[in-house]
């Protein structure tokens, strides 16, 4: 009857459906799949097919799968399927395959990683915008089908066409009436019969993420009374379905099961279960509604004809109305459909819009037109994210031409930042700043899904810039600054002073954020950077919002701050005393735009957009030098009551994952500070900051011992973060490196602390937005790969010629890293016999922009910071400095010194400004005991604390020399003079560096001379093992039937050989053999005698209660009354004594615990896990704690008289000896119940009437006759 011309074919349609659907899903709680699937085909879709395709279905298919096949591949991936993307060739990393098509592409040879799918993705075959080369398999490729290339997809006939754009309307809108179908009870009127309504009800579970499974099974077994077996069925098809009826009957009964259902699941979690009572007929309808999903599905894929027509019907919208197209209603019905639907309409969206290109585009604008709704949605449903129609953004947002044509058209960066300023709001506090406590973290990672579709969009950049695009990318760049402003000074602290903070606050989520938005600031700097016009008009924006950001802390009136002959007019701020901020994104996307104007050179033209009087460079460096005080003050133990929440942040801020947009960019805002400010003002600004203004200044400072180590770190933190302003240029823009540079070195410091496994490298590395780290096109550069032993991982070491790389303050080190990498540096120099002078490798010079940078190194307030320290070092004032604040300083000069040597290289002398050796031998002040900074280096050497920077000190003098040379090229007649004087100079240096040459070559000599013995004997002890089991096997068989007659023949003679009685008055000479040992500290041998230097052992002696009998008993260690030596029989404690067993010289161990001892005194803010004090050390060798040391004793060999033993045994028969014992005890308690002042036991004849001789030692027993 369909095929008659005359019906309204919806009409038709809609009272067939009436008419059978009820009927084949009539059984909903143990539904007979199979036969309702046979019903389904008998009755609606066969007929339904012939009528569409005019011939019978199966033969018209075959014809249809014949013909050919889609270039796309199409494949939706289920959750836990491997997917491959190619590191080589995908436009980005979400671009995948799935196993098929990469088994049969030219990737599988590349450089490819595997990925577990999370469901819902979809393979990208045959997208062309998605691969830089292969994007097509061999399957998909235009000529692997039969068919002839122009007919690859088979074009239907007019008539199936007109057929099916009758049948297709009627099947979408019966599938989108029914699932946003809201009646419970009632049909739509088209589908309802005249029969009358039965009173036959479904109670509905749904399924939700917030109940367990255990909930549900418990809520289902009390409310319905079922079994558990049956309560297990019911709860998978309600996770699988995402429903399930789990009651039929009437109204009222389900009802009242619903009731109950909702009373038990509220008493096991906070939140009732989803329950709705559906009529039997609504439900029919509904499940089939989502059959004719699938179906559709099938057809689709068949032909692309087929695809055209449901995309244009879903997208068509009702003339004059104001309503959606169907499948914007069905998006913004998705929250509210359960599981199964969902899927069947991603499917959907899948098999049509995704498959065909121009559908995709116009499909993207509806997702766009609705995305605040879909979204906001999104975040208060609680379905995975998987399950949501807004997972589907990725497919969209990650196509270049379509990503550009939302922005121009659609303006889509402004719609996703609108969207996160319109779900942030809750978190926002009465100053328009984020503060995240008491956050859910649920929601915030749904949040996370709105900042994903930002990274999406901007992940390709565009190579053409129309007007249109550059306008709506400005517009959408000033929305996101909308967002960074609130972040801006976010969740301040204020330092506690007096009692520790009573809970730490919520930092997970301000830090999550920021490593979330890591990569779009990245992202949205290079967007800008590709074209100067934006670059400029976006940087005038991002000032301004800094700007308008910085303003609030102005009421303070402004003080002035004098050193030596400067003043620093500077708005009063401490610290340590007001709020600080670690999140500055503003401040630190203006950095990165900055080294961008400085790259590409557009810097030229900034004053056009920003006025040289509203810079304000003193604003725009505050706020990150706030923050890196801050951390030098958690560093000084500052904040340490304000508990693990602040070292977490700065632990973060200074980490791999975050580095790049904080602590990164707040150094690049002080170098543009330095570049700009006079260099005075900014190092007195610094000074300020770093509240060290009276370090400096002349003032007899306290004897408080914790405020002069606070000061001593905050000092060495300074300068720490002055050899980084003036020293890391690595950073394209601010000098002339490329990318490649810049990981290159990255990978030097990581392999200059130690040998590295591939894995551990990538892990040190910041990643890009596409997950890259850039590490495999430059590691063969700089490294050589080590295979691997039996055993372990192949590592990476570093080529020789990349040693002179090795800058000892690399500002990416945390502090062990560093003192790690310092000490294996000098090692290697000590095994090559060079001196230990690690000086810091010549940098690249700054680009234009950053030239000032360097007069920070020569103006008069570093020179006396510098003095001050050298001035204190010498004069041994101890407490006021530490070895690693010196090195600093050494630092600072040769950075100073390089800088001269290669500007004077470069441009002639009169040329050169930078003057460093000048105001280095320039006298600090006209008093007649001033110094310059030459001299106090001369005196430095003597210094003893400084023993190990001697060779630094001497490298530096060196360079002073020959800058002064440079300098005096010009003038040759002032050579000759100071030559003379400067010779006898020299030659007392060259005295002195000989003897520690020779004294170095000595040991290296011993050292392998003992390398030499110890191989000797392991050869020695192979051969020897090899010789005796050759014996061994030869002997097996003979030596079973030997042993009996071996045994005899021992017991015989061990009766006739006096010399091997151990004990007693036939005792035999006992034989000493040779010890000779290696002490582990000079690696030097000795034999131990009673003559030669005296050896240790390493031990560690403690309280034990291994044996004790009561252990309830406390020993009270308190004078007299206790004798160590002689235990209470309960045993409440015993002395353990245990050594690791190493050697030692007497001497060699004492030189090493004294130098501990003052090692510890100067580094006083390193953490010791040891109780120096206490006399307790790490044995140099094993690490393991000991506290003293054990001598070693030689054997001496004994000679027994045997007579005089005979003698000794007729006095001290067995009894006459337990008598004596006996006596001593009855002594030794009587005198502890009289509590006699004597610590040892005086064995007098008190109370007991023997001779004088009982009471001899025991140990006087021996040689007497």
């Amino acid at each position: 009857q369909w095929c008659d011309e005359r019906f309204d074919f919806q009409a038709t349609f809609l009272q067939c459906l009436a008419k059978h659907v009820p009927n084949i899903y009539s059984a909903e709680m143990d539904p007979l799949l199979e036969k309702q699937e046979e019903m389904v085909q008998a009755a609606v879709l066969y007929p339904l097919e012939c009528y569409l395709f005019g011939e019978d279905p199966d033969i018209f298919l075959e014809k249809l799968q014949q013909s050919g096949t889609s270039q796309l591949c199409g494949k939706v991936f289920k959750g836990g399927e491997t997917t491959y993307s190619c590191r080589d060739c995908a436009v980005d990393p979400t671009c995948v395959l799935c196993i098929d098509c990469f088994q049969n592409s030219i990737h599988k040879n590349h450089r490819y990683k595997m990925h577990s799918s999370t469901g819902g993705g979809f393979c990208d075959c045959g997208d062309t915008e998605a691969w830089k080369a292969g994007p097509l398999c061999t399957k998909h490729e235009p000529g692997a089908s039969s068919s002839p290339k122009e007919n690859s997809e088979c074009q239907l006939n007019e008539e199936i066409m007109e057929h099916s754009r009758r049948v297709f309307p009627s099947v979408i809108k019966y599938i989108v009436d029914m699932l946003i179908w809201e009646e419970e009870k009632e049909l739509p009127l088209e589908l309802t019969i005249s029969r009358e309504k039965l009173d036959s009800y479904y109670c509905v579970l749904f399924n939700d993420e917030h109940h367990s499974y255990d909930h549900v099974i418990y809520s289902l077994q009390r409310a319905l009374g079922c079994e558990l077996g049956e309560a297990q069925l019911h709860t998978t098809a309600i996770d699988k379905e995402g429903r399930r009826a789990v009651k039929a009957g009437q109204y009222a009964s389900c009802q009242e099961a619903k009731e109950e259902i909702k009373r038990h699941s509220e008493n096991v979690s906070q939140r009732p279960l989803h329950v709705e009572v559906l009529h039997a007929d609504v439900m029919a309808h509904q499940k089939f509604a989502l059959r004719l999903g699938s179906w559709l599905n099938k057809l689709m894929s068949y032909s692309s004809d087929f695809r055209r027509i449901f995309c244009q019907i879903c997208l068509k919208e009702e003339a004059g109305s104001e309503k959606p197209c169907f499948i914007s209603k069905l998006m913004l019905w998705d929250a509210k459909l359960h599981k199964g639907a969902r899927k069947v309409l991603h499917e959907l969206i899948f098999s049509s819009f995704f498959m065909e290109m121009e559908y995709k585009k116009l499909f993207a604008v509806e997702f766009v037109k609705y995305y605040k709704a879909l979204q906001k949605e999104y975040i208060s449903d609680d379905h995975d994210r998987v399950l949501s129609v807004t997972a589907l953004s990725v497919q969209m947002f990650t196509v270049p031409t379509l990503a550009r044509h939302l922005i121009e058209e659609q303006n889509v960066i402004t719609t996703i930042t609108e969207t996160l300023l319109e779900v942030l709001p809750e978190y926002l506090d009465k100053n328009d700043k984020f503060n995240f406590q008491g956050y859910s973290q649920d929601k915030l990672n749904r949040v996370y899904a709105v900042i994903y579709d930002l990274r999406y969009v901007l992940v390709s950049k565009p190579t053409v810039w129309t007007d249109r695009l550059r306008e709506r990318f400005l517009e959408g760049f000033v929305s996101f600054l909308r967002i960074l402003t609130c972040m801006q000074g976010m969740e301040e602290i204020k330092r506690q002073i007096g009692q520790h903070i009573e809970v730490d606050p919520d930092w997970e989520a301000a830090i999550a954020i920021q490593m979330q938005l890591k990569n779009i600031l990245l992202m949205f700097q290079e967007w800008c950077a590709c074209d100067e016009e934006l670059l400029l008009r976006s940087y005038r924006e991002c000032h301004k919002a800094v700007m308008r950001c910085s303003t609030n802390g102005r009421s303070r009136e402004k003080t002035v701050f004098h050193l030596c002959g400067h003043t620093l007019e500077s708005r009063p701020y401490r610290v340590s005393a007001d709020p600080v901020s670690i999140h500055l994104p503003l401040s630190r996307t203006l950095a990165g735009l900055h080294v961008r104007l400085s790259k590409t050179g557009a810097i030229s033209r900034l004053h056009e957009f920003v006025s040289p009087g509203e810079f304000q460079v003193e604003l725009l460096v505050e706020y990150p030098l706030r923050c890196l005080v801050l951390v030098a003050q958690v560093a000084a133990e500052m904040w340490r009551r304000n508990g693990l929440s602040l070292i977490s942040q700065v632990f973060y801020y200074q980490d791999v994952k975050c580095r790049e947009e904080m602590y990164d960019k707040d150094i690049i805002m002080l170098q543009i500070g330095a570049s700009l400010m006079d260099p005075n003002q900014f190092l007195l600004l610094i000074l300020q900051r770093y509240e060290l203004a009276d370090a400096f200044k002349r003032i007899k400072p306290t004897k408080d011992q914790d405020l002069i180590k606070q000061y001593n770190v905050l000092i060495e933190e300074m300068l720490q973060i002055l050899i980084y302003v003036v020293g890391e240029r690595y950073v394209p823009g601010i000098s002339n490196v490329t990318k490649e540079d810049v990981i290159m070195r990255e990978i030097i410091h990581l392999l200059c602390i130690e040998p590295m496994a591939h894995s551990a490298i990538t892990k040190s590395l910041p990643e890009n937005e596409n997950n890259e780290t850039g590490l495999e096109n430059v590691i063969d550069k700089v490294a050589t790969f080590k295979k691997p032993g039996v055993s372990g991982h192949g590592v990476y070491e570093l080529k020789d010629e990349c040693l002179k790389e090795f800058n000892m303050f690399f500002y990416h080190y945390t502090k062990t890293q560093h003192s790690k990498a310092e000490h294996t540096q000098k090692k290697r120099r000590k095994q090559e016999n060079r001196d230990e002078a690690l000086p810091p490798p010549p940098p690249p010079d700054f680009s234009p922009a950053f030239s000032n940078v360097v007069r920070i190194l020569n103006c008069d307030v570093m020179m006396h910071i510098l003095r001050t320290l050298l001035q204190r070092a010498v004069e041994l004032e101890t407490h006021l400095w530490t070895e690693a604040m010196i090195q600093m300083v050494l630092h600072l000069l040769s950075l100073g010194l390089l800088e001269e040597k290669q500007q004077l290289q470069k441009s002639p002398e009169e040329e050169v400004t930078f003057d460093f050796y000048h105001k280095a031998t320039r006298m600090g002040s006209s008093a007649l005991n001033a110094v310059n900074v030459l001299m106090l280096l001369e005196k430095l050497k003597r210094v003893p604390q400084l023993e190990a920077q001697k060779d630094t000190v001497n490298w530096i003098l060196q360079m002073f020399d020959m800058v002064k040379r440079l300098r005096e090229k010009s003038s040759l007649t002032t050579v000759g003079a100071t030559s003379g004087s400067e010779a006898t100079k020299g030659d007392e240096t060259q005295s002195t560096q000989d003897k520690e040459k020779a004294e170095r070559k000595r040991k290296a000599e011993a050292a392998r001379l003992h390398r030499q013995k110890i191989m000797a004997q392991m050869s020695a002890l192979q051969r020897n093992f090899i010789e005796t089991h050759k014996l061994l096997y030869e002997n097996t068989l003979e030596a079973q039937g030997k042993a009996d007659a071996i045994m005899e023949e021992e017991s015989i003679s061990s009766a006739i050989d006096y010399s091997r009685i151990a004990l007693g008055p036939k005792r035999g000479p006992s034989v000493v053999e040779k010890e000779v040992l290696t002490c582990i500290l000079c690696q030097e041998e000795q034999e131990v005698k009673l003559e030669s230097a005296a050896m240790v052992l390493s031990a560690c002696v403690q309280k034990s209660t291994a044996l004790t009998q009561n252990r309830s008993r406390i020993l009270e260690l308190s004078g007299d009354t206790v004798d160590p030596l002689f235990m209470h029989p309960d045993l409440p404690c015993g002395t353990h004594t245990g050594s690791c067993g190493h050697v030692m010289h007497a001497a060699c161990w004492q030189k090493y615990f004294e130098a501990m001892q003052l090692n510890f005194r100067q580094r006083l803010h390193v953490e010791q896990i040891f109780d120096l004090e206490n006399g307790e050390y790490l044995c140099p060798l094993c690490k393991s704690l000991c506290n003293t040391v054990i001598p070693i004793v030689p054997l001496q060999a004994q000679k027994i008289n045997s007579e005089d033993a005979e003698a000794v045994a007729q006095i001290l028969s067995l009894a006459r000896w337990l008598e004596i014992v006996t006596v001593r005890i009855s002594g030794y308690s009587v005198k502890n119940a009289k509590g006699e002042k004597q610590n040892l036991p005086a064995f007098s004849n008190k109370g007991t009437g023997n001779s004088a001789l009982e009471f001899h030692s025991i140990l006087s027993f021996g040689v007497q006759s």
